[in-house]
């Protein structure tokens, strides 16, 4: 039996385990989408086999794994969780990118390849159980690791909202007071996708064509961002519609009271500035400090005392 070395060998398992990720990226993107002449074309004979074939083979072959995958991880997944996920992936804004079968099967994938990957080493070295006890962080880190991820996009996100929110009513205002209904006002302000907000808004904007009331609309937008603010907002445009109460001026003093809460979290975060640098100022720049201060003096009298 050869004597490979551990490290080429854990090199090695590494090597062949991203192997399938990357052919499948590869495949994924070397078909070119269809144009509109192809899909207009209506064929001659529609054969099943031959539609299969014409996808690529993300679609063909890893898609419907995912679909497994993702079914298997259904299952066994308590109750509520896939929920939380679910609405973990809207606060994020990963739908379309990241939807919950994908995510669901990236979880298994993570925590099976990294826990298969832990137990390979500890197979090189059965004697030292902290490796089997290294495989099993390692399987649970990778299902939990999509997770935290989504989560730290859904709050970034959600302070982005957030943030832009008072900016975005003063643009509605101006373009309703300039005339514009307040759909149209919603059409105006969405044209700058780079935002989330506007591309939130953009969504209400096309639930409410597609034949949504404003109410049902705005409701979707909700439970959508599940920003405290903007569901401020949206409780007080309902009750100004049924009061009869000019949207223009709901939007203004909304804008005033958000710019308000802008002003208080920003106090407050820089309040709690100093309780977050002690930590910091204990473990890494003290200990530096006192090497600096008192190492000649303890040199010193290490000096005159021998």
């Amino acid at each position: 039996m050869f004597d490979v070395p551990n490290t080429v060998l854990f090199g090695a398992i590494l090597v062949a385990s991203a192997i399938p990720i990357l052919w499948w990226a590869v495949s994924a993107g070397a078909k070119s989408p269809p144009s509109m002449e192809h899909r207009l074309r209506v064929p001659d004979s529609l054969d099943l086999r031959d539609i299969v074939l014409q996808q690529s083979a993300a679609e063909r072959v890893v898609r419907p794994g995912f679909s497994t995958l993702a079914h298997w991880a259904r299952s066994v997944s308590p109750s509520g969780f896939v929920d939380r996920l679910e609405r973990k992936i809207g606060h994020a804004g990963l739908r379309s990118t990241w939807p919950l079968e994908r995510t669901l099967a990236t979880k298994v994938m993570l925590g099976v390849g990294l826990g298969l990957l832990g137990v390979l080493r500890w197979l090189l070295d059965p004697s030292s159980t902290g490796l089997l006890a290294l495989a099993a962080v390692l399987a649970i880190l990778g299902f939990v690791l999509p997770d935290m991820l989504i989560g730290i996009q859904g709050d970034k996100r959600q302070k982005e909202i957030a943030r832009s929110l008072p900016d975005v009513l003063d643009q509605i205002m101006i373009a309703v007071e300039a005339g514009l209904g307040f759909e149209a006002a919603l059409g105006y302000v969405s044209q700058d996708v780079t935002t989330p907000l506007a591309e939130e808004l953009s969504h209400t904007l096309q639930d409410i064509r597609v034949g949504l009331t404003r109410a049902q609309a705005f409701e979707s937008l909700m439970r959508r961002t599940d920003v405290p603010e903007l569901r401020q907002f949206v409780v007080a445009l309902q009750q100004a519609e049924k009061m009869g109460i000019p949207i223009a001026k709901v939007l203004r003093i909304q804008a005033a009271e958000l710019r308000v809460i802008r002003r208080q979290t920003a106090e407050e975060d820089a309040q709690k500035l100093p309780v977050k640098l002690i930590m910091p100022l204990i473990l890494c720049i003290l200990p530096a400090l006192i090497v600096v201060v008192l190492a000649p003096a303890a040199f010193d009298a290490i000096d005159t005392f021998s």
